[in-house]
């Protein structure tokens, strides 16, 4: 499979993802207008829906970074802070396209910060998963660990200096 290719499909991936995760929030919000007494749900009634849009763009676009930024890089050694300011990124490419669209008002702005914090939030915690699933990967290879171990040269080399 290309490389084009590849990334498409990652991109997808991370966006389906991301909106998942996002319209599951809403629901939740959803959940908390409907039954919580003095909650008011009319400003928006379609919590799933408004956010797992921003939610697959966002994701979209962080892998878009990602891909540029921490290219060459295994996600041991990404730190936290790299991650997240990349998928503000993100968000800001996505909330940007948002400003533009309807203009520079309060709303968008505050709509263009909840979504590039969003953005970095989801970022973390696509960080947090992937350490999680390389962790217990090596954990199912810690059964041969003995075999792993150094070839004889590297022993050499390591003892020799040469």
């Amino acid at each position: 499979m290309g490389g084009w290719s590849r990334r498409s499909r990652g991109a997808l991936g991370m966006g389906l993802t991301w909106a998942v995760g996002w319209a599951g929030v809403g629901f939740v919000i959803e959940l908390i207008t409907e039954f919580v007494p003095g909650w008011n749900g009319a400003l928006v009634d379609m919590w799933p829906q408004t956010l797992a849009v921003p939610g697959f763009l966002g994701g979209a676009a962080f892998s878009l970074v990602l891909g540029i930024a921490g290219r060459q890089r295994r996600f041991d050694e990404l730190s936290l802070p790299a991650f997240a300011g990349w998928g503000a990124l993100g968000g800001l490419l996505v909330s940007g396209s948002i400003v533009a669209s309807s203009g520079v008002t309060v709303p968008a702005l505050v709509v263009s910060l909840v979504v590039t914090l969003l953005c970095a939030g989801s970022a973390l915690g696509t960080l947090a998963l992937a350490r999680l699933a390389d962790d217990r990967e090596l954990m199912a290879v810690g059964d041969n660990l003995a075999e792993v171990g150094l070839t004889d040269g590297e022993r050499r080399e390591l003892l020799d200096g040469r």
